[in-house]
């Protein structure tokens, strides 16, 4: 294992549609294989030691989707946010659940079910996942310069730590992994990310390991982090 193991670490979780059709499923039954995926990654991360993860769970423009597919992926994000509020690991272990982005896009219940969940572990420090939902990294910099701009003050007293204490996260992760082949950002921690190291991995999201975790921890080890200097 690698010596030094990044504090934050954010994923995109993309692949899910592309490994159902390669099982020869419609196409949004992969979303299912993707969330029991998750279970399995906070454990390999408080393994590791890693402190905090971010996830890249569903964009603003994921609304766009055919209904039949944002019916399914909407039901599987009602149960899985219900279920948080009772499972015994996230309470034994003091996991922060936090949601960031839009909510107020996704219906009533849903959005509910995720404030609920939030309220319930505010005040958990052992490890913190952040779920990306509704999210844009464009929109998140939108919304945090209309919330400034609503405090009135000056232009010349805007700096970029007014920026970031505005923003849905403040925190900025330490390393980004992209599963599922594609080599880009799309629009993910647009502001955060800026120093962060990305890796990005051939296998598609429901095939990641704990293994290719590792791999990539490793990979950051190896690399020199600069910060612009």
């Amino acid at each position: 294992m690698a010596s030094k193991v990044p504090k934050h670490v954010a994923i995109i979780l993309d692949g899910n549609r592309r490994y159902a059709k390669k099982l020869g499923m419609q196409p949004w039954k992969g979303h299912e294989y993707g969330a029991k995926k998750l279970n399995e990654l906070l454990k390999w991360c408080r393994e590791l030691g890693i402190k905090e993860l971010t996830l890249y769970s569903f964009s603003t423009e994921n609304f766009k989707r055919a209904k039949a597919e944002k019916d399914f992926l909407f039901n599987i994000f009602r149960k899985e946010f219900e279920s948080m509020q009772h499972r015994k690991d996230i309470f034994e272990n003091k996991i922060r659940i936090n949601v960031i982005g839009r909510l107020e896009m996704f219906p009533k219940r849903i959005m509910q079910s995720m404030l609920g969940i939030m309220e319930k572990t505010r005040k958990h420090g052992n490890f913190t996942v952040n779920f990306a939902m509704a999210y844009g990294g464009r929109q998140e910099i939108t919304d945090a310069l209309r919330k400034i701009m609503k405090s009135r003050i000056k232009s010349s007293q805007i700096n970029e730590n007014m920026i970031t204490s505005s923003l849905y996260l403040k925190s900025e992760p330490d390393l980004v992994i992209r599963p599922g082949g594609e080599v880009r950002t799309s629009n993910f921690l647009t502001w955060q990310s800026v120093y962060s190291e990305w890796i990005f991995v051939g296998k598609l999201w429901p095939e990641f390991t704990k293994e290719d975790l590792i791999k990539c921890i490793v990979e950051f080890n190896e690399r020199e982090r600069r910060f612009g200097e």
